[in-house]
C-alpha cells in the first residue's frame, strides 16, 4: 500500500541521509502515538535507502515487561556479524560492544542507516547506547532513526531524560508524524461504504485504526481499535486462529520454528498472513503493529495464555543456552507460573543486565525472582534483597533499595551472620544519605560500627569507618572525617580492596580540600581518581572527578573545575551513572552563575531538575540558581523554588547545602526591597560558616549583610575577594574576580563601591547578563546620586531579539517547538502551568500568531533558533 500524506518526511529522512553520506551523522527522532506510521515510514525509508546503496541495520526494542539489554543490537549484530556479535554472545562490558559498533559504523565509504524501534519499551543499557552514539555521530557517515510512541513517554519516562540531554546536541533532528487528513482518509477509504468525514472524526486519523476500521467489514464503526482488531481476527478459522495467540504469547517478534513447536493443533501460519494479522519480517514474522498483538493477548483466558507459556518455556529451554535468551526465559516462567524457573532465570537474567549497566532491568529482574521466592533458602533470599537492593540503589529506587535492605538486615540476624548484617547496615546509611533521611544516615552508620567493631578488623569495618568519613565530609567536620578515613586506608591496603582505599582517599581530599579552602586535598582526589580507572570502578571514577570538580568551583578555580565537570559529565554519559551525572549538572550550573552566563546556567539548572529521578542532594543548587536568577529578572516567582531548596537543606544541616540557599534568598530580599529579611537571611548559616572555617561561604555571607545594611564591622575570616569587598576595595575585589573568571561576584564588588564609576561599571555587567531587576535598582541609585544621562531600556538579547522576546518567553517557545504541552514545559523550566499560560499569550500577541504552531513557524521565518 502505498503512503499517505508521508512524502514530506520520508524526503527529510532522505535529506538527513544525504548529509550523513557527506559525513554529517544524524540522529532522527521520529515521534507519534500508536499507529500513526512511524514503521510504515521508516520501512519505506529502508527499502528508498538499500536501493541506493546505503547498508540498513534495524533492530527494536521489546514489548516485555522487562526487555533484553540491548535488545535492538542484538538484532543489528545478526546483520553485521564479526567483532560485534562476537563481543554480544560473549557478554562483554558494554563500552567495548559500543566501541566495536562505532567501529564497524566508521567503517566504509557508504553511508550507513541505523534504525531503533519502539524506544518507549527501551532499556537502559540502550540508552546509554543512544547516548553514546549521540556524542560521536557527527563524524561518522551514518543516519541513526529512534522511534518512540511520544504520548507514553511521560515526564518520569528514562527516555525523557535522554531526550533532554540530547536537546542541544547538532547531531539531533526530530520529526513528529501528524495524523491524516480527511483528504487522506478519504484516500483510503475510497471504494467503501464508509463515509469519510465520519471515519476521520472517530479514528482521529490514526492510520493504524483507519485500516482496521475497514478491515472490521461493517459500515458500522467498532468502538475501539481492539474491536476492530478482534472482528479481523474473529474471520480467521481455529487453526489460524490458534497460531495467532500463540504467536501473540511468543513476542513481538517470532521464529517460525518456535512457533511450530508451541502450537497445539495444526499451524497455519499462511491464514495469518493472508488475513493480514501477521506479516514476514525478514527470517521472523511480526504482527502489524503491537496494538494488534495487545489485542489478541487481551481475549486470551488464563488457562490458554498460562499453557502456551509453558510450552514457550519447554521449547526455549531446550534450544537456547545464551545469556540474550534469559529475559525471555524469565518472561515466558513467569507466565507459566514456574516458581523455580522464574528464580533460576530472573536471577541470571539480572546478573547479566546488570554487566551490561542496564540497572534498571536488573532490578526489575531481581524484583520479579523476589516474587515467586517463597521457597527459597533464607540465605539465598537476603542475598536477592541484597542484589535488589543494590541495583536500585544505582538506579535512584531508593525507597525499595532501603525496603529491601530492611528484610535483608534482619534476616541476616536470624541467620547469626554479623558481618553481613553490619555491611547492610552500612549500606542502609548511605542509600539514606542518598535519599535525603539524614538522621536514619547517621543512626545506620553507628550501628553498622557497633555491630562490626567488636567482630575485628575487616573489608565490612574498612567500608563502615569510609562511610563514616563521608558523613562527616559532607557535614564539614573535616578533621573527624579525615581520622575516620584513615582508618579506613589502612584496613582497605591491608586486605587489598581497591574499592574501599578510592573511597577512603576521596573522602580525605574532599576533607582536606574543604578545611584548607581548596588549597590542598587534590592529590588525594587525583589518587582516588587513578585508584578507580584502573580498577574500573566505574561510580568512584565518577565520584572522584564530582569533586574535583566541586571543590574547584566552590574554590573559585573555575578553570579547574570546568575541566573535570567536563570529563566527569562525558565519563557518566558514557557509563549510563545518571546520578552522579545530574549531580554535575547542578555544579555546572553553579559554574555558568559565577560566570556571569544566567541564561546558561537557568537553563541548565531546568534541564537538571527536569529529570524525573533527581536525588534531594542533586536539587538544592539547581532550585537556588532557578530561584536567584528569576529574582535577578525581576521574575515574582523566585521565591518558590528557594523555599523548596531550604526544606530540602535544612534537613540535611550541612553547609554546603544550607550557605548557598542562605545567599539566593538574602539576594531574593534585597532585591524585593526587604533588607531586614535579607540580613535575616544571610546571618541564618553566616554562624555555621564561621565555625566550620570556610572563607568562601563566611565571605560571601558576610558582604550580603553588609550589602543589606546589616552589622558586618566584626572582623570576618574570609577568601581574599571578600576581604576587599569588605574593606570597600572595590577596584582591586573586581579585578581579582575577574582573573578567576567570576564576572558575577565582580559586578557585585563594583556595585557595593558605591560610587558613580562603579555603580555605571555594574550596570553595564549586569545589563549584559539580562539581570533587569539589579539594573533597575542601580540605575534608581544612580538618580539618588544625581547622575544624569543614566542608561534605560530592555536587555541587550530582548532588544536584539526579532520579535522582542524575554529570555523566559524564547525559552518556552523552544519547548513549544520540541512538541511538548504546558505541563511538561512547567516540569522542565520548574515553573507553573498558569505561569506557562502567561507566557504562552504574550508570544502569541508579539508574534502575531493565531497558535502554537504558527508561532513556532512565524518564529522560525524571523530567523529565531529553534530545536529541529
Amino acid at each position: 500500500m502505498d503512503l499517505i500524506e508521508r512524502q514530506k518526511p520520508l524526503d527529510q529522512l532522505l535529506q538527513y541521509r544525504d548529509e550523513a553520506a557527506r559525513g554529517e551523522g544524524r540522529l532522527v527522532l521520529l515521534a507519534g502515538e500508536a499507529g500513526l506510521g512511524k514503521t510504515a515510514l521508516v520501512g519505506a525509508l529502508v527499502r528508498v535507502a538499500s536501493e541506493g546503496g546505503t547498508r540498513v541495520l534495524v533492530g527494536a526494542c521489546d514489548a516485555l515487561s522487562t526487555p533484553r539489554p540491548l535488545g535492538p543490537l542484538l538484532d543489528i549484530a545478526a546483520s553485521t556479524r564479526g567483532e560485534l556479535a562476537r563481543l554480544l554472545q560473549q557478554g562483554a562490558p558494554a563500552d567495548e560492544i559500543f566501541a566495536a559498533l562505532l567501529a564497524d559504523l566508521a567503517t566504509g565509504r557508504a553511508a550507513t542507516l541505523v534504525v531503533i524501534e519502539d524506544a518507549h519499551w527501551v532499556d537502559a543499557a540502550t540508552l546509554d547506547l543512544l547516548r553514546f552514539l549521540a556524542r560521536r555521530l557527527a563524524a561518522v557517515r551514518t543516519i541513526l532513526v529512534v522511534t518512540y510512541r511520544d504520548d507514553e513517554v511521560g515526564p518520569r519516562h528514562p527516555l525523557r531524560t535522554v531526550l533532554g540531554d540530547l536537546a542541544t546536541s547538532a547531531t539531533v533532528r526530530r520529526l513528529a508524524l501528524a495524523p491524516l487528513s480527511e483528504a487522506g482518509v478519504r484516500v483510503l477509504s475510497r471504494g467503501t461504504a464508509f463515509d469519510a468525514a465520519t471515519l476521520h472524526r472517530r479514528t482521529r486519523g490514526n492510520p493504524f485504526f483507519v485500516v482496521e476500521a475497514l478491515a472490521a467489514g461493517s459500515t458500522s464503526l467498532p468502538e475501539s481499535v481492539r474491536d476492530a482488531v478482534l472482528a479481523r481476527a474473529s474471520r480467521l478459522d481455529d487453526a489460524a486462529r490458534g497460531t495467532l495467540e500463540a504467536a501473540a504469547v511468543l513476542g513481538p517478534r517470532i521464529d517460525p520454528a518456535r512457533l511450530a513447536e508451541i502450537v497445539e493443533g495444526p499451524l497455519d501460519v499462511d491464514g495469518c498472513l493472508g488475513a493480514g494479522m501477521l506479516e514476514a519480517d525478514g527470517a521472523s514474522l511480526a504482527f502489524r503493529h503491537e496494538l494488534a498483538r495487545d489485542a489478541i493477548l487481551s481475549v486470551l483466558s488464563p488457562a490458554a495464555r498460562r499453557s502456551l507459556h509453558v510450552r514457550a518455556l519447554a521449547v526455549l529451554r531446550a534450544r537456547s543456552h545464551r545469556a540474550e535468551d534469559l529475559a525471555m526465559l524469565a518472561h515466558h516462567a513467569e507466565g507459566a507460573g514456574d516458581a523455580a524457573a522464574v528464580c533460576e532465570y530472573a536471577r541470571s537474567a539480572a546478573r547479566h543486565a546488570a554487566s551490561l549497566r542496564a540497572h534498571r532491568e536488573a532490578a526489575a529482574q531481581y524484583a520479579r525472582a523476589r516474587r515467586f521466592s517463597d521457597d527459597l533458602p533464607v540465605s539465598e533470599v537476603a542475598e536477592l534483597l541484597e542484589a535488589h537492593a543494590y541495583e536500585c540503589y544505582l538506579t535512584d529506587q531508593g525507597t525499595e533499595a532501603i525496603a529491601a535492605l530492611q528484610t535483608a538486615t534482619a534476616l541476616r540476624e536470624q541467620l547469626g551472620e554479623p558481618l553481613r548484617r553490619g555491611e547492610n547496615l552500612r549500606w542502609l546509611s548511605r542509600i539514606s544519605w542518598f535519599t535525603g533521611a539524614f538522621d536514619p544516615a547517621n543512626r545506620f552508620a553507628k550501628e553498622a560500627l557497633a555491630v562490626l567493631e567488636p567482630l575485628g578488623p575487616s573489608r565490612e569495618l574498612a567500608a563502615a569507618y569510609s562511610n563514616q568519613s563521608q558523613l562527616c565530609m559532607n557535614q564539614s567536620e573535616s578533621k573527624a572525617a579525615i581520622a575516620w578515613g584513615r582508618k579506613a586506608l589502612v584496613l582497605a591496603r591491608r586486605f587489598d580492596d581497591p574499592l574501599i582505599e578510592a573511597h577512603a582517599c576521596n573522602n580525605i581530599g574532599s576533607a582536606l580540600a574543604g578545611a584548607t579552602k581548596g588549597t590542598r586535598g587534590w592529590d588525594e582526589l587525583e589518587e582516588s581518581l587513578a585508584i578507580s580507572r584502573r580498577h574500573k570502578l566505574e561510580e568512584h571514577v565518577a565520584r572522584a572527578l564530582t569533586n574535583l570538580a566541586s571543590y574547584a568551583i566552590a574554590a573559585r578555580q573555575l578553570d579547574r573545575g570546568a575541566r573535570s565537570l567536563e570529563e566527569g559529565l562525558a565519563y557518566c554519559a558514557d557509563h549510563g551513572l545518571d546520578a552522579w551525572m545530574f549531580y554535575m549538572q547542578g555544579w555546572r550550573a553553579t559554574m555558568f552563575l559565577r560566570m556571569g552566563r544566567l541564561d546558561a546556567a537557568v537553563e541548565q539548572a531546568a534541564a537538571t531538575l527536569g529529570h524525573p529521578s533527581l536525588s534531594a542532594i542533586s536539587k538544592v543548587g539547581p532550585l537556588c540558581i532557578l530561584g536567584l536568577v528569576r529574582a535577578l529578572r525581576g521574575d515574582p516567582e523566585a521565591w518558590e523554588p528557594l523555599d523548596e531548596a531550604l526544606s530540602i537543606a535544612g534537613q540535611t544541616r550541612e553547609l554546603q547545602r544550607l550557605a548557598p540557599v542562605s545567599v539566593a534568598r538574602a539576594a531574593t530580599a534585597w532585591l524585593g526591597g526587604d533588607d531586614a529579611r535579607a540580613v535575616e537571611e544571610a546571618l541564618a548559616t553566616l554562624p555555621m560558616a564561621l565555625a566550620r572555617d570556610d572563607v568562601w561561604y563566611a565571605g560571601e555571607l558576610a558582604t550580603w549583610v553588609r550589602r543589606a545594611g546589616g552589622d558586618a564591622k566584626a572582623k570576618v575570616a574570609a577568601a581574599e575577594p571578600y576581604c576587599l569587598q569588605l574593606a570597600g576595595k572595590w577596584r582591586r575585589a573586581a579585578s581579582s574576580w575577574r582573573a578567576r573568571g567570576c564576572e558575577l561576584d565582580a559586578a557585585y564588588a563594583e556595585l557595593d563601591g558605591g560610587v558613580e564609576e562603579s555603580l555605571r561599571q555594574a550596570l553595564a555587567a549586569f545589563d549584559r547578563m539580562g539581570a533587569r531587576a539589579m539594573t533597575t535598582r542601580i540605575t534608581r541609585k544612580l538618580r539618588e546620586l544625581g547622575v544624569r544621562a543614566v542608561p534605560r531600556g530592555p536587555r541587550q538579547s530582548t532588544r536584539e531579539n526579532p520579535a522582542g522576546l524575554t529570555d523566559r518567553e524564547l525559552g518556552v517557545l523552544r519547548e513549544l517547538a520540541a512538541g511538548l504541552k504546558n505541563a511538561d514545559i512547567g516540569r522542565r523550566l520548574h515553573i507553573s502551568a498558569k505561569t506557562v499560560d502567561h507566557h504562552i499569550s504574550s508570544i502569541l500577541t508579539k508574534l502575531a500568531a493565531k497558535n502554537r504552531t504558527e508561532a513556532v513557524h512565524k518564529a522560525a521565518a524571523i530567523g529565531i533558533a529553534l530545536p529541529k
